[in-house]
């Protein structure tokens, strides 16, 4: 069975305290994947070691079959070199909580810049690719407007925008509606949800309950740096085996 993610044994600490406990997990390509979880249980520092932007203690993350940051050499893993790390970080698309726009950029500029950077298009061609893009988001007539004159919600469109510059691989979604106001939300969401139905492979970090019951193939409930439990979002949610993930569900439904 090809897999898109396969995540195993990967434990992260960050001084005495062991964020990630031994997570293993695997997506398959095409599905969509909704991790749950309260604060502090690991969610984040989870889906930065998938793009290596922390480097897990033990354990390892491959990608489309392409293990991340590492190398085999014998029979042990080798940290790759930045270059190398950076290379392997344009398969994998990640969206932020907070918006991380360019904010001297027009929305236009801000998506083309990973193409021009990783000199996958000339500037011209790197725009016009733009246009496209921020129409699939739905701003196909903001693409001259700099992010202080866009909603939250905009920003975000943006954002997901720039991620699928680079035709990633797989699409890496950190709680994207969390610094929205709630009116804002479901103009972020309606585009997950196209992607979602687009086959794209998605992770997504989020507190939207609703919504992971609705777009995901698998929901995925983390605390204390590990998998509680995964499974279906009508078992997980409805029918949840595991009595924390019974005491979790019951706070936030």
């Amino acid at each position: 069975m090809s897999t898109a993610l396969e995540i195993r044994n990967v434990h992260k600490s960050f001084g005495l305290r062991e964020v990630l406990k031994g997570v293993d997990l695997t997506v398959r390509p095409g599905d969509v994947v909704a991790v749950l979880g309260p604060s502090g249980s690991g969610k984040s520092t989870l889906l930065r070691t998938i793009n290596h932007l922390e480097r897990p203690d033990l354990g390892y993350v491959a990608v489309h079959g392409e293990l991340i940051g590492v190398e085999v050499r014998g029979h042990h893993l080798h940290e790759l070199p930045e270059r190398a790390v950076r290379r392997q970080r344009t398969r994998i698309g990640f969206v932020a909580q907070s918006f991380n726009l360019f904010p001297n950029l027009t929305a236009q500029d801000n998506v083309a810049e990973p193409l021009v950077a990783h000199q996958r298009l000339a500037r011209p061609e790197a725009r016009e690719r733009a246009v496209g893009l921020l129409a699939e988001v739905g701003l196909g007539d903001r693409g001259d407007a700099y992010p202080r004159q866009l909603s939250g919600g905009q920003q975000q469109r943006v954002a997901i925008a720039r991620a699928l510059a680079l035709e990633p691989g797989l699409l890496l979604f950190d709680e994207p509606t969390s610094a929205l106001d709630p009116e804002l939300v479901g103009e972020v969401l309606s585009v997950i949800r196209r992607l979602a139905d687009s086959g794209t492979t998605l992770l997504i970090v989020t507190h939207e309950i609703g919504f992971a019951r609705e777009v995901a193939d698998t929901v995925v409930f983390i605390d204390g740096g590990v998998i509680v439990e995964q499974g279906p979002p009508a078992r997980v949610l409805d029918h949840p085996q595991q009595a924390r993930t019974r005491e979790f569900l019951s706070k936030v439904l």
